[in-house]
């Protein structure tokens, strides 16, 4: 598939406010061990060696949210970015939203969304697959250094076609990209970085 833009963002989207409320509300339930794909256990389940092979993929905290509010406030930019960028993916559903907290010497390290194949028909996503995935930074970048959000553009093989995503350097900034897309998060250097991610889903490509 060829994209003439592989991502598409909005600077300072999400109002300040917003972002403080999400952090807030997030940070009031208790977190988990971010995971990656293909994990079958609990995060709480997981032993140390579990832990120890996980942290060689990611290491960060993630609370799950799936609140009206905080969907209505990304989807209408999930739809005019799928616009504007030319993908024009058909999506019809939303998974629940990750707040993802990483602090100093947490990262995500290199990995997509989707890998073009459906999830289980019997699960609640009915077939559907992974098509864009959108970051909210609800930080202020004056809060943190380093995490530093990377795409690879080489399909299917890492490459040194690696760029860093300099768009994604303002409070409420919202980027939208293929699900299939290489991506990772640098390691945070210093404080504590917030962000919110989101995957919309659809029909399998034809």
């Amino acid at each position: 598939m060829v994209l003439n833009n592989k991502f598409w963002y909005f600077d300072s989207a999400v109002p300040s406010r917003i972002c403080d409320h999400i952090i807030k509300y997030a940070l009031a339930h208790k977190d988990n061990l971010g995971t990656v794909g293909g994990t079958k256990k609990n995060p709480s389940d997981l032993n140390r060696k579990d832990i120890k092979q996980l942290y060689k993929k990611r290491k960060s905290h993630v609370v799950w949210l799936n609140d009206h509010w905080i969907y209505k406030e990304i989807h209408p930019y999930i739809h005019l970015a799928n616009k504007n960028a030319g993908w024009n993916f058909q999506w019809d559903w939303s998974e629940s939203c990750q707040f993802t907290k990483y602090k100093k010497g947490q990262y995500y390290g290199w990995h997509v969304d989707s890998d073009v194949a459906p999830f289980t028909k019997e699960g609640p996503s009915k077939g559907k697959i992974r098509k864009l995935s959108s970051i909210v930074l609800l930080s202020d970048p004056s809060q943190y250094k380093g995490g530093n959000l990377q795409f690879n553009f080489k399909n299917n093989e890492l490459s040194n076609n690696i760029v860093t995503c300099k768009e994604l350097k303002n409070k409420g900034t919202l980027i939208v990209f293929p699900s299939f897309l290489w991506h990772r998060v640098k390691s945070v250097t210093q404080g504590i970085r917030y962000s919110l991610v989101s995957w919309h889903l659809g029909n399998p490509f034809v």
